[in-house]
């Protein structure tokens, strides 16, 4: 009886201790590597309309901009735009990106910014946490 009562509190515990780590990642800091690749020709039309919109709306939208890179080499470097943006946790980076989508400001200088075609053919993101020796967290 006092094993089974044993196993049974050590179980809670365990369940206790999932829904914590559950709970500490839904609202842990979380970081977005996106990799956006441009049609040819096209990069320079990305770096406007990020320097002249797209980063003010990310700000409007509780996005922190960490940073921006283009690679040093061809091809790459003829196409592609790196960056990072911060979020308080995965739920506020789902909330800023739907606002930031539905935002009519964004709509328009996507529009406005694509008259000539579209700029952005492929993008790819990963989401990544600090490591307990990094210096940004």
């Amino acid at each position: 009886m006092l094993r089974t009562m044993m196993l049974g509190l050590i179980g809670l515990a365990a369940l206790g201790a999932v829904a914590v780590e559950e709970a500490q990642a839904e609202t842990m800091r979380v970081f977005e590597l996106r990799t956006y690749h441009t049609f040819p020709g096209r990069l320079e039309a990305l770096h406007k309309r990020f320097r002249e919109h797209t980063n003010a709306i990310f700000v409007k939208h509780g996005m922190s901009l960490i940073g921006y890179w283009t690679p040093t080499e061809a091809p790459d470097s003829e196409n592609t735009l790196v960056y990072i943006l911060a979020y308080p946790s995965m739920a506020a980076r789902e909330a800023s990106w739907k606002a930031f989508r539905d935002d009519p400001d964004w709509q328009a200088a996507r529009e406005a910014s694509e008259k000539d075609g579209k700029i952005v053919e492929k993008v790819e993101s990963k989401f990544l946490t600090p490591t307990d020796y990094s210096p940004i967290r």
